[in-house]
């Protein structure tokens, strides 16, 4: 399948028709539902004592499985396989292949939304964006205009779905005045320019974070959607399902494995660059991480790097009294945008390294911030001293080398 990609670049969002091939939407259904059943098997073993008696299924205004965790993942198996290997199909792996720009783009998360038990209305206009754990919005803009996107994410309907709502070209600006006067208002209408996406059962639509966009109406018309991503990297901890898969589907799945380990590694090696004063390792391993990114990209990477920096002196036990409470919660797991490996990550360093590392980057993450805590709307933020918007002024990887 092929697809227009300026389009994709130029609007940051693509409806893509027939994904699914329509003999193969019934048994995809089926295998769907199955997962369904289970999972809420699991919510009712989980549930509270003061929830109902079907736990998150009825509390939620959209219940969410997370196939490639545990323990869902643990419960795919040959009846289910497929819910795996449609990630794997060409029409969405070789599609986000296309609009990431790359060979071979992997898979990040596999989710499924359902709709709820009873009539939840619309959520609120958002980006898919947390500055205080990633970098700031600008930084994301910067380096898809000059590169292209790093991550993509896909809404794929098991049935007619016309939830989704983006505006065209938020990808590439911040908000504008009249969108900020609107989301303090009223966060749950249309904004102006803003596109509804109406898709047939087996189509999806694509898109580039950070774009706005919004769940309209979490009714109880059924929805079935496949959510979740495609990058360059990701990481699979909870791998139990990989032998029920078609041998050529766990060839792909081992294969972005074996990536993403190797992109862990030069992960590692950018930070001991770091501590080590070595600019050209740091350097080769900026280039391995993320292949021919520019200088704005570079920066962006070392934004998340140092974010990074700071969640391995946090497992350390470094106390970092400067650190909000809100990015030291955030460290817990891995990210699929950004270069945060999650807790285990931290013991390919020593506690003195941690030390040093976090050193090196706490003058970029002071730049970071502002003395004032503010607010924007349309973050998946609350407010902070974090900039929501804007990246260091007239700063680069030379001058944070420079600092060292």
């Amino acid at each position: 399948m092929r697809v227009n990609r300026s389009q994709f670049m130029d609007e940051g969002y693509l409806v893509v028709r027939n994904v699914i091939p329509h003999d193969e939407l019934d048994a995809l259904r089926e295998s769907y539902e199955l997962m369904v059943s289970r999972q809420r098997e699991i919510w009712i073993e989980n549930r509270k004592p003061d929830d109902p008696p079907e736990g998150v299924w009825e509390t939620s205004a959209q219940p969410r499985l997370h196939l490639g965790r545990r323990p869902l993942a643990g419960l795919v198996d040959e009846k289910t396989a497929s819910t795996v290997e449609i990630w794997a199909h060409e029409n969405m792996q070789g599609v986000s292949s296309q609009l990431l720009g790359v060979e071979d783009a992997g898979v990040t998360e596999m989710m499924l939304m359902c709709s709820p038990v009873k009539d939840c209305g619309p959520a609120t206009w958002h980006r898919d964006h947390h500055p205080i754990d990633t970098a700031p919005l600008q930084g994301y803009l910067d380096d898809i205009l000059e590169t292209g996107p790093r991550y993509l994410q896909w809404n794929l309907s098991l049935y007619d779905d016309s939830v989704l709502w983006v505006v065209p070209g938020s990808h590439l600006r911040v908000n504008t005045d009249e969108e900020n006067e609107q989301l303090l208002v009223n966060p749950r209408i249309p904004l102006p320019n803003a596109v509804q996406t109406h898709l047939k059962a087996g189509d999806g639509v694509v898109y580039i974070l950070p774009i706005l966009h919004w769940g309209s109406d979490y009714s109880r018309k059924i929805r079935r959607t496949i959510h979740g991503g495609f990058s360059n990297y990701t990481q699979y901890n909870d791998f139990e399902y990989i032998e029920h898969l078609a041998p050529k589907v766990q060839a792909m799945f081992n294969r972005w494995n074996k990536r993403s380990q190797e992109m862990q590694k030069w992960t590692e090696n950018a930070l001991k660059g770091v501590i080590e004063k070595d600019s050209n390792a740091y350097h080769t391993a900026l280039e391995n991480l993320h292949p021919d990114r520019g200088e704005k990209g570079k920066l962006l990477s070392t934004v998340f790097l140092c974010k990074a920096a700071c969640f391995v002196a946090l497992e350390h036990g470094w106390k970092l009294e400067d650190i909000p409470d809100d990015l030291r919660n955030r460290g817990k797991g891995f990210h699929s945008i950004t270069l945060n490996w999650g807790p285990p990550f931290a013991q390919a360093f020593t506690k003195d390294e941690a030390g040093i590392l976090w050193k090196r980057f706490k003058p970029l993450d002071a730049l970071l911030k502002t003395d004032v805590e503010q607010f924007y709307p349309g973050f998946q933020s609350g407010p902070m001293n974090y900039f929501f918007n804007e990246m260091p002024p007239d700063y680069s990887v030379s001058d944070f080398i420079s600092g060292w």
